[in-house]
């Protein structure tokens, strides 16, 4: 059974730096697609960024600039970057996989493999 653990997040100030990292229980992130969404307070999940089996990545419109999705086939681990933290950044953030070396549109319903999630709060 697959299983996505996060890590990472935390509470800072406007302006910081957070890695988050997602371990897999197997050999997930060098076979499929894996993808950072995030959820605020009263809103719906929404993507952050994708990175498929060669490497190529995607960014929603909110996370380019200061995101970097990235990961590590031999820890079998999944990375966020976020830079200069903003108090909009604040929400829960969510790694998951879908069952596919190329990765589908960044939406929830095309991901099937989802861990818990790891909270980000961000002071101004």
């Amino acid at each position: 059974q697959v299983e996505l653990v996060e890590s990472g997040g935390g509470s800072v100030q406007a302006g910081g730096s957070l890695r988050l990292s997602c371990a897999a229980s197997s050999y997930i992130p060098q076979h499929y697609c894996m993808a950072w969404f995030r959820q605020a307070p009263g809103k719906e999940r929404e993507g952050v960024a994708n990175i498929d089996t060669a490497g190529g990545t995607y960014y929603a419109d909110s996370a380019k600039g200061r995101f970097t999705i990235s990961k590590d086939n031999a820890k079998n681990t999944l990375y966020l970057q976020i830079n200069s933290l903003k108090p909009e950044d604040t929400a829960m953030y969510y790694c998951a996989a879908a069952y596919s070396g190329y990765c589908p549109l960044l939406v929830t319903n095309t991901f099937a493999v989802w861990g818990q999630g790891t909270q980000v709060t961000v002071s101004s």
